[in-house]
């Protein structure tokens, strides 16, 4: 994950963080980055590893990461509960968001301090978050609004916790947008140039081109995409079916999902400017 993001930062293009939801998705995702020779992050939501399991998630992604020629990093998204941060860690994987937005300012920084201390001894980054994303996402979340801390605040929390990269609060949110977001890409500025560290772009789904490429030159090179993977996926299970009603062959019908799922997968490569920067 170091690696994948350093790299990105220090020549400001985005990498997408995928949220995959099975071993179909998986395989799309990193057949895209192979494809492309793109950097990619496959991120997987607490609901799925408590459905499939930290140690499973992560034989699957080694196998299918190892078939494609692509940097690839497995993380862990929104995720508040530190016994499975615990075991995604020991599992193995590259990167973990504690996301401990849902406590008081001193205890969200003394537990991620504590967090860090655990996942870098075994080599693993954390993800950190102070202020809430709006919007609810595979039941993480709320619609609620959550003050935005003052940039000082958001620099010690920085420093004292030795977070690898911070998603602060600037306007995006999980879930489709109604509406034009108002991003406040100032802040991005204001944090990379006193602590510059790689930020982290929650909501990517539906935010304009103009939009991500302001936000990744600023410096929020990470782009979460959850949203759209689940609407392509969702979509080419029903297009197919629908456009073949009596055919029962899976794997025709996985071959066709897997298929829309990269195509998706690869436009956001080359949208976010990851295409091609495979070393």
């Amino acid at each position: 994950m170091q690696s994948i993001l350093s790299d990105a930062f220090a020549h400001r293009y985005g990498v997408g963080a995928f949220n995959v939801v099975d071993g179909l998705t998986m395989e799309a995702v990193l057949s895209a980055a192979g494809e492309t020779r793109s950097p990619v992050i496959v991120q997987v939501s607490v609901k799925t590893v408590k459905q499939m399991g930290a140690r499973l998630l992560r034989l699957m992604f080694e196998e299918l990461a190892s078939r494609v020629a692509a940097p690839a990093a497995l993380h862990l998204d929104h995720c508040p509960d530190r016994s499975l941060i615990a075991a995604c860690v020991e599992a193995g994987w590259d990167s973990v968001l504690f996301d401990a937005s849902a406590l008081s300012y001193e205890d969200n920084l003394a537990q991620t301090r504590e967090v860090v201390a655990l996942a870098h001894a075994h080599g693993v980054a954390v993800e950190g978050e102070l202020e809430s994303i709006r919007g609810v996402e595979d039941g993480m979340g709320s619609e609620a609004e959550s003050p935005v801390v003052p940039l000082d605040s958001a620099l010690r929390f920085l420093r004292e916790t030795g977070i690898d990269s911070f998603a602060p609060a600037i306007g995006t949110a999980h879930g489709l947008y109604q509406g034009e977001p108002r991003i406040n890409f100032e802040r991005v500025s204001e944090i990379v140039a006193a602590e510059p560290v790689p930020l982290v772009v929650h909501g990517g789904t539906g935010l304009r081109d103009e939009a991500l490429r302001e936000l990744i030159a600023r410096g929020a090179v990470k782009v979460n995409i959850s949203t759209q993977l689940k609407i392509t996926m969702a979509d080419a299970y029903r297009t197919y079916l629908n456009e073949r009603p009596s055919e029962y062959d899976p794997m025709k019908l996985f071959a066709a999902v897997k298929g829309e799922v990269r195509a998706m997968t690869a436009a956001y490569m080359h949208r976010l400017g990851s295409a091609g920067r495979a070393n």
